[in-house]
This record gives C-alpha cells, structure tokens and sequence, in this order.
C-alpha cells in the first residue's frame, strides 16, 4: 500500500487532500496532544528509516521552523521519501499577503479573512494564529520564516529535489517536488505536466 507521511499535520481528524485516496495515512507530529503516528520532530527526520514512504505532505508547517532549519527539513523529506515519491508542501504566500495589504489599505491587525477558526489577521499569516498561540501556550503554533514562490522553489532546488511544480492560490504556495525521476502516477495525481 502507498504510504503518505504527514508531517506536523496535528491530527487524523483533518482530513488529507484527495489525491491521498488509498495511500496509508501515517501522522507524524511533535505534539503528543493528536495522537500522531510517530512523536517526531521534524528537524529530526533524518533519525528515521530511509525511503519508506512515497509521499510526504507537510500542509502549513514549514513556517514553523526557522529559516536555517528548513534546509534540515527538507532533507528529511527526501530521507523518507522512495524515488520517484514526492513532498507536498503548502505554507502561506507572503506576496500575495503583502499585495492585499497594500491594496485593501489593511492595518495589520484587521481582518484578512475569516476562516473557520475565526478571524485571520495580516499578522496571523506573518507570525501564527494568535488565538491557538496564547490559548495553547505552546510556541510550537507560532510561524518562525515565510515564504514567496520564488523562494521556496529555490530552498527545494537547493535540497535537491529533481523536479519541482509550483503555484499560488488562495494566499498559499503550493509546492510539488520529486525525488529522482517522478513517478507519473504521482504526476497525473496533481495534474502535472510530465514535461
């Protein structure tokens, strides 16, 4: 069975994106609160068996690190993942925030967006949800780095990911990276151009 490493993804209760249909859901987290899988640091993946699972999807948890430990992160990924296996990574897009700030005119504290949790503030997206910061006391929630497209493609560049798919949506980056040569199964999953 296809295996989906999700990392930093809090609990089984959030439901994973389509494309993960028939793939084995294996959380990792550094909370033991959601009762994840594996109780694992992601800055510590390398510690765990190699090329295990053919994908990983890390959905708004890379800003969690700080910018010199993404590269560590990211390595992680690669360490787990099989060849041809991809990350599935989605962090909120700092150009996007920073263009509707300007053209809303937004105070940094008003209203971005409402979402189901509440209220989303231009400082939420740069640093964390407060509310879940100061309810949880857990320093864990808040955002420690950003990300813009041309950013992130460069980091997964740089860790060396061999083929890499990008887009913005929604105040998200999405990125699409594979290790050695994609598997096209993979590829048709997220409708990618194979060329």
């Amino acid at each position: 069975m296809l295996k989906v490493l999700n990392v930093g993804g809090n609990n089984k209760a959030i439901p994973l994106p389509p494309q993960y249909a028939g793939f084995e859901h294996l959380l990792l987290d550094i909370d033991p609160e959601g009762q994840p899988d594996l109780l694992c640091d992601a800055r510590q993946l390398t510690t765990l068996e190699p090329a295990q699972v053919e994908a990983v999807y890390c959905s708004h948890n890379l800003e969690h690190y700080h910018r010199h430990e993404v590269p560590s992160v990211l390595a992680g990924f690669l360490h787990v993942l099989k060849d041809g296996g991809f990350a599935h990574i989605q962090v909120p897009d700092l150009t996007e925030l920073m263009r509707q700030v300007l053209a809303r005119n937004l105070d940094l504290e008003a209203t971005l967006y409402t979402a189901p949790a509440g209220p989303i503030t231009p400082l939420d997206v740069i640093y964390g949800y407060h509310v879940e910061i100061e309810r949880s006391g857990k320093d864990f929630f808040a955002h420690k780095t950003g990300f813009t497209l041309a950013s992130l493609f460069r980091l997964l560049t740089e860790a060396n990911f061999s083929k890499i798919y990008g887009f913005c949506t929604n105040l998200e980056v999405t990125m699409v990276a594979f290790k050695g040569v994609p598997d096209p199964a993979f590829q048709a999953l997220f409708n990618l151009d194979p060329n």
